[in-house]
């Protein structure tokens, strides 16, 4: 279970409307937790899959159903 109060978690500047993820660096893993339910899973990356998930939402290459978004023409 996860404390809440623990310290360490960071929320994006960017976030609105409660629609958010909580991250936090561990070692060599980033963390990802649900804001709405911080004592619910936590999922974990090494370093180089949390860079490739972030640099695919940047570029917009997932789609909401987790599967690879359909190419832009």
């Amino acid at each position: 279970m996860n404390d809440p109060t623990e310290p360490g978690w960071h929320t994006s500047r960017r976030s609105a409307g409660g629609n958010c993820v909580e991250i936090k660096k561990e070692g060599d893993q980033v963390l990802m937790r649900d804001s709405k339910d911080r004592s619910g899973p936590v999922l974990a990356f090494d370093l180089e899959a949390f860079r490739g998930l972030v640099a695919d939402l940047k570029e917009d290459q997932l789609s909401p159903d987790g599967e690879p978004a359909p190419v832009k023409r």
